[in-house]
């Protein structure tokens, strides 16, 4: 039983961190990737690639999850992780072999990054479940404390791993994820072993298509609100998002009446009225829109602003920025751990409390740094803010786990990782949103001030009309997005 539970610790783990990795390695890797595809960043449409190539993952994630969440409970939990290494080795390496170049490269890169997702809820959806299966309450905080930071932490790790991977070779980011999948794959499928109590129940096909229609149609809302319509910087007036929005919030307002009538359904209401399992999966999605949108943040704020600043190349800014953000990545990794073993002995509440206050703490002093901060206070503010969000990731996660009974520990942990991956995808839209407004109403003067005072008053009209879009666009992919705008000029 020892040796079982150290198998099946170490599997999850490495399956949660490669999942999590490729959720977050292309936000660096972007630049080499366009340029590797041939795809014109600055061409009609090319914002929204953008978004789909980085948000279509968490949107899969975040619809599936509960879905697989039921199947595991209802087929096996071991069962379903097993074909999630498969599914996202096979998605990894058809990544590395994208054929395409421009817009048909773009929409393969989006569809194959869709096929790794799927594979990634099987992960990420057991993970917590299988781990809760094989550990005794006592050591289950520090158990389950590891495998959340490996999660967590994965979304730090795959940015540095993206600048790293990507200034050598683009496809190398996909390729990374093959031999960590392949050895994933084999070891679950020779050593890890069934322990969950398989339910003899049917699948909820109302529910399923319900909660995933209102989902993705909600998120596809969000996403398109973030893409300039006509005259405007966002795309909220667009009747499409609309429209949209208003049907996914319909539809998911809709969902727990109908799942109030099915006999078996996949969404277990019943568990939100433990109180640790609500109030511990509501503060989880909280701190998932706090940490994506910090993290895009403060890479814009790198890439598009401190780091040229600061004499670094457009070009090699996706690096310099993953290696800048370390830090929150090296707290992670030591107050997970640390926090979910105090968890075992003097329990969560306390510890998860303390580690989100810890964390807004942080973001406040962050929000008062100028433009041209010095290096040494950031990275402390963001080993700060690391260091909070491993103290309440691990202790909250093991409070959700061990409050649900064991036959619904499936449902549990994929209710529980959805909740934090709407979170995480919304942030994007709430983020770039105020990010967009922002700039659309300072940008156009600040930019036409700045040309005519450079003596090039004829190119004012032409800067004062730059998207938003464009400049964050520029700096999300390393580029100079007024150098690429005075080379297309007609001389």
């Amino acid at each position: 039983m020892v040796q079982e539970k150290w198998v099946a610790l170490s599997n999850t783990t490495i399956g949660v961190l490669m999942a999590t990795i490729n959720a977050s390695i292309l936000i660096i890797a972007l630049p080499p990737i366009f340029r590797g595809i041939d795809l014109n960043p600055f061409q009609s449409g090319a914002f929204a690639y953008l978004l789909w190539i980085l948000m279509g993952y968490m949107i899969v994630t975040a619809v599936l999850l509960v879905t697989i969440g039921r199947l595991s409970d209802i087929f096996g939990r071991v069962r379903l992780f097993n074909l999630g290494f498969a599914i996202f080795t096979l998605g990894s390496v058809l990544l590395y072999f994208t054929p395409g170049k421009g817009d048909t490269g773009a929409l393969e890169l989006i569809i194959f990054r869709i096929v790794q997702a799927v594979g990634g809820s099987f992960l990420m959806a057991n993970s917590y479940a299988i781990i809760t299966d094989n550990f005794p309450k006592e050591e289950r905080g520090t158990a389950l404390g590891i495998n959340a930071i490996a999660g967590t932490a994965g979304m730090s790790i795959g940015i540095v791993a993206g600048g790293i991977l990507s200034a050598i070779n683009w496809r190398y980011v996909f390729l990374v994820s093959v031999p960590v999948g392949l050895l994933g794959t084999v070891w679950s499928y020779l050593k890890l072993k069934e322990t969950s109590p398989k339910l003899k129940q049917k699948l909820d096909i109302p529910g399923n298509l319900l909660f995933g229609a209102g989902l993705i149609i909600l998120l596809i809302g969000i996403t398109y609100g973030l893409v300039p319509y006509k005259s405007s910087a966002t795309g909220w007036a667009d009747p499409w998002v609309i429209t949209a929005i208003i049907i996914g919030i319909i539809l998911l307002i809709a969902f727990p009446f109908v799942e109030r009538k099915v006999k078996q359904p996949m969404f277990r209401l019943e568990l939100f009225k433990i109180r640790a399992f609500s109030a511990g999966s509501f503060s989880g999605m909280i701190s998932g829109m706090g940490m994506m949108g910090l993290m895009f943040m403060i890479i814009i704020l790198f890439q598009g602003i401190w780091l040229p600043d600061h004499g670094y190349s457009y070009a090699s800014a996706p690096f310099w920025a993953g290696i800048f953000m370390l830090p929150m990545t090296v707290a992670m990794g030591i107050f997970g751990p640390l926090s979910g073993k105090l968890s075992d002995k003097h329990g969560s509440k306390g510890i998860a409390t303390l580690g989100l206050l810890i964390s807004a703490f942080a973001l406040i002093l962050l929000s008062l740094l100028p433009y041209n901060f010095i290096y040494i206070e950031m990275g402390i503010l963001l080993f700060i803010f690391g260091a909070g969000m491993g103290m309440f990731t691990a202790p909250n996660t093991s409070a959700v786990m061990s409050s649900v009974p064991p036959e619904s520990r499936g449902s549990a942990s994929g209710m529980l990782t959805t909740l934090r991956n709407v979170g995480t995808t919304a942030s994007m839209g709430i983020f770039f949103t105020i990010l967009i407004l922002s700039l659309s109403s300072k940008l156009p003067g600040a930019l036409s001030s700045a040309v005519t005072n450079a003596g090039a008053p004829q190119l004012a009209s032409v800067f004062s009309k730059l998207p938003p879009t464009d400049a964050i666009f520029g700096a999300l992919l390393g580029i100079n997005p007024i150098k690429a705008i005075l080379s297309i000029l007609p001389s």
